[in-house]
């Protein structure tokens, strides 16, 4: 097997994470197709010698493609000539169309498509996927507090969507029980209750401020994870962040370290610890 087919079947592995991200950026079959097809054509141009995540890099294409895409349509919409129809050949079967649509959700997908391109690709890629806001900053040229904020908004409208909101306030009522079951079993110290509560494969992050006051900057794997955390947050609350359940620890009444979670089928699957005072003040906290 020559190194071209090698790298094909390395894009193939990564296909269908590259389809999920493209369609619930552009809610259609038939342009999240389009944006995978580009992005294994930049890729077969592309020198990866020194490509470390693959995976990475290619949801990244996907998702700058993805927002030129959904700019390009904005200025469509805006144009009085009508668009013309597609070829027979490029129409997506629509069976496999609303098979895609039922697994995100219709409403939810109408809810994002009424979002700013660069507020759906900050929602889409950290809500729905965990890319860190180091990761999306230089995608929309935003600062990582930027990107959160892009995001926050995007999350306001969605949980302000009446189509959506019975479902959200579920979500956040789980979300907010695991949060709360992580911050207890730490408190008290019960590795075990811990290790329950984490995905194996969780990821713990610090940002810059946070590692200048001790924390490691990436620790990685529930065991390495609980062992971090295993009798500490006495001090930390239970907070929305930006929407979200998350814990705040506090000194004088300033909130000094924040932990946002990233949860996924009932389990803390990430956890960035946030210090920057940039970062702080772009946050909408309110302590639970």
């Amino acid at each position: 097997m020559d190194e071209h087919d090698l790298l094909a079947d390395r894009f193939e592995t990564h296909r269908p994470h590259l389809k999920a991200v493209a369609y619930r950026m552009l809610g259609s079959a038939a342009e999240a197709e389009d944006a995978v097809q580009e992005a294994w054509l930049r890729l077969s141009r592309t020198d990866t010698t020194d490509v470390a995540n693959l995976a990475g890099w290619l949801t990244t294409v996907v998702a700058r493609v993805s927002l030129n895409m959904l700019q390009s349509r904005r200025t469509r919409r805006e144009d009085p000539v009508g668009q013309e129809l597609p070829d027979s050949e490029d129409v997506v079967d629509p069976e496999h169309e609303v098979v895609l649509a039922d697994s995100v959700g219709l409403a939810l997908l109408v809810v994002l498509d009424t979002l700013a391109p660069a507020e759906r690709l900050a929602f889409v890629l950290h809500d729905m996927f965990a890319v860190p806001f180091d990761e999306i900053a230089p995608i929309v040229d935003r600062t990582p507090a930027a990107a959160r904020q892009l995001a926050s908004r995007a999350r306001r409208r969605v949980q302000g969507t009446e189509t959506v909101s019975g479902q959200v306030a579920s979500d956040q009522s789980r979300q907010r029980e695991i949060v709360s079951a992580f911050l207890a079993a730490s408190r008290e110290g019960d590795f075990d209750a811990l290790l329950a509560a984490l995905d194996p494969d969780i990821v713990l992050r610090a940002d810059r401020v946070a590692v200048q006051m001790g924390a490691d900057a990436e620790v990685r794997g529930a065991a390495e994870v609980a062992r971090t955390f295993s009798g500490r947050a006495r001090g930390a609350k239970l907070a929305l962040v930006d929407g979200l359940p998350g814990l705040v620890w506090s000194m004088g009444g300033e909130p000094k370290v924040v932990f946002a979670f990233l949860l996924a089928d009932g389990k803390v699957a990430g956890i960035e610890l946030l210090s920057d005072p940039e970062t702080l003040a772009a946050l909408e906290l309110e302590l639970l």
